[in-house]
């Protein structure tokens, strides 16, 4: 039998079922979350630099023993004030500044600075008390001021001296040199291109289960806990690596050779025979694809088998020249006949057994849900944030000829490699809520690649419903589906990347005083990308996160991985949550079941607000 733990882990304690709700009362959570986003909406993008370069506060100088007058006298303030000012405003003293990197926006925050060290201080350091002092009789020139203000500058902004180090770590154009253990390996690559139920991911899960060792790098957790029960029930002992919870296929104690994963959780660390990464077209993600890249670039295998979209194909063979490696391909057609029909469903009458209504908000699918099971007719429910034993069960109920439901509404979540015995899809819309690169959101027409990932689901090879069909619910959305469906997926012509942990440490070195979401800005205006094959991904939500716990003592890695949670931060329960789990963590105390009750309460009843607005992200 096989043995099997669950973890409360971050990221699945956050995605707890709808009905469970965190306490606010008595609670400063919800207060410094609040203030958390709203500081962050105010925040605008920086165009400057030199902006995103925060002043590191330099305390005067309190020592009680005033060296400086016994040698040269005492200085009046006023006086000090006047030969400040005059100093400041030289002309030759701010060339001299910006020959040293210090632009106008430097310049005037360190002689901000060096105005209130020299004013505040008890007693100034010698050799700088003696400097005034020769100026004050003549015997010096207001210039030579200048040295110390320098010092002073480095001090309050101490990328000055190690801007070409930052620089040179945030050099991303060869993200494959970051990956020394696969470089050292001859890799056999593998891209097994097709459309949606074509039999792609297939032929590489067969060599997946055959081999001595392999992992398993899917985009959702369902995907991932598909393989991971597939493999044990076929005798392959498998492991399941989530951001949810661990299992495992032999013991705790007995690791298996084989392991199924989210793409985020790929240890690049592990030797395999055979990974597998699915969904490959996910590299261009505004917000995940750096997850797709570092497996495609890391992985220590053997054999790297890679499933999605011919539309990836030219890129990942260019990523393959600065690897030294090549990409053999392995084409498949369609299995199954799919038809796009002439008429739209118009009314939800007309829903027969088969039919999946596909829609891109939560809310549209409780609406829709509620209206279908008011005919008297069993629904079967998907949607990105249900637990994957949830989503399972619904797709077994959904797929059981014996079963009487024969209806289900879903998310786009069921485009991405869920077995579902499907006969026709039905857009209930076209429009989709997206973030794009810069973390805007946006409402769309739904892409073609989308829209054909989704509309393949239709028709299921070797299943009662081998014939496929597709059509809009709404009549007046019905001939832009069609033109949509008749076109090709655009090549995709970059790949994802994202600050790691390391890089991140090696800024916070060099910049001590920045927080984490400081240290992101700097890193992502200062990168410097391969833009004919890399972008880089969103860091807004990464950035919001930091901001929230950055009051809450915490390692700098440990800050990192926190902020890598899949939060959303229009969740405020969500949200608090996450920050009543990242104070228990700094305190040093166990994120327990009992921890997690004191935390939440049961409310009797799930409510169309819980359901929320928002699309589903189907990736979870």
């Amino acid at each position: 039998m096989q043995n099997c733990r669950r973890c409360i882990s971050l990221a699945g304690l956050l995605r707890m079922p709808l009905f469970l709700r965190p306490s606010f009362s008595n609670d400063l959570s919800l207060r410094r979350l609040h203030r958390a986003a709203f500081l962050f909406s105010r925040k605008k993008p920086e165009t400057n630099l030199s902006t995103l370069f925060k002043p590191v506060q330099v305390h005067a100088n309190m020592d009680s023993e005033d060296v400086g007058s016994e040698l040269s006298g005492k200085l009046e303030k006023a006086e000090l004030l006047k030969i400040l000012n005059k100093f400041t405003q030289r002309r030759e003293i701010k060339s001299l500044c910006n020959e040293n990197g210090l632009d106008a926006y430097l310049q005037q925050q360190a002689f901000g600075s060096f105005r209130r060290f020299c004013i505040e201080a008890e007693n100034l350091p010698v050799d700088l008390h003696i400097t005034f002092s020769d100026i004050t009789q003549g015997a010096g020139h207001i210039d030579d001021i200048f040295p110390y203000f320098l010092r002073h500058a480095k001090t309050v902004f101490p990328h000055l001296d190690c801007m070409d180090d930052l620089k040179k770590i945030s050099d991303l154009r060869q993200p494959a040199n970051w990956y020394s253990n696969a470089r050292a390996i001859t890799r056999k690559i593998v891209f097994h291109a097709g459309p949606t139920n074509s039999g792609k991911t297939y032929h590489a899960m067969e060599r997946y289960l055959s081999a001595k060792s392999g992992v398993y790098c899917g985009p959702l957790k369902l995907l991932a806990t598909e393989v991971y029960n597939k493999a044990n029930e076929r005798g392959t002992p498998c492991d399941l690596v989530t951001g949810e919870e661990r299992k495992f296929g032999i013991s705790e104690n007995s690791p298996a050779n084989h392991v199924a994963c989210t793409v985020e959780m790929t240890s690049v660390n592990t030797p395999y025979e055979v990974a597998v990464i699915d969904e490959i077209q996910q590299i261009r993600d505004p917000q995940r694809g750096w997850a797709w890249t570092r497996a495609f670039l890391g992985l220590i295998a053997d054999e790297v088998h890679v499933c999605g979209e011919p539309g990836a194909l030219d890129l990942l063979q260019k990523i393959c020249e600065t690897t030294g490696e090549t990409v053999e391909v392995r084409r498949y057609d369609r299995l199954t006949e799919l038809t796009v029909e002439n008429t739209a469903l118009g009314s939800l009458d007309n829903i027969v057994p088969g039919d999946c209504i596909v829609c891109f908000s939560k809310h549209d699918i409780y609406t829709v849900s509620r209206e279908i099971e008011a005919r008297g007719k069993e629904v079967a429910v998907i949607y990105g944030g249900l637990p994957p034993g949830t989503k399972l069960a619904q797709a077994a109920k959904f797929n059981d000829p014996a079963n009487s439901c024969k209806v289900m509404v879903a998310t786009d979540a069921i485009g991405m490699g869920l077995n579902l015995s499907i006969r026709r899809i039905i857009f209930y819309s076209l429009i989709k809520p997206s973030m794009n690169e810069r973390g805007e959101r946006e409402i769309d027409t739904i892409s073609v690649s989308s829209a054909l990932q989704i509309a393949g689901r239709a028709g299921r090879f070797r299943t009662q419903w081998e014939h496929g069909y597709v059509t809009a619910f709404k009549s007046e959305d019905l001939q832009t589906l069609q033109r949509i469906l008749a076109q090709t997926p655009e090549p995709i012509k970059q790949a994802g990347l994202h600050p790691t942990a390391d890089q991140i440490e090696l800024y916070a070195y060099h910049l001590p005083s920045s927080s984490l979401s400081n240290l992101m800005d700097i890193f992502v205006n200062l990168c410097t990308v391969d833009d004919s094959l890399y972008f880089m991904c969103n860091i807004e939500d990464f950035k919001f996160l930091a901001e929230m716990i950055q009051h809450v003592p915490l390692p700098l890695r440990a800050r990192y991985v926190f902020c890598c949670a899949p939060i959303n931060r229009k969740m405020p329960f969500v949200c608090s949550m996450f920050l009543k789990v990242a104070r228990q963590y700094s305190r040093n105390e166990p994120i327990t079941f009992d921890f997690i009750k004191k935390k939440l309460w049961l409310a009797i009843q799930a409510t169309q607000d819980d359901i929320g607005s928002g699309p589903s992200g189907g990736r979870l």
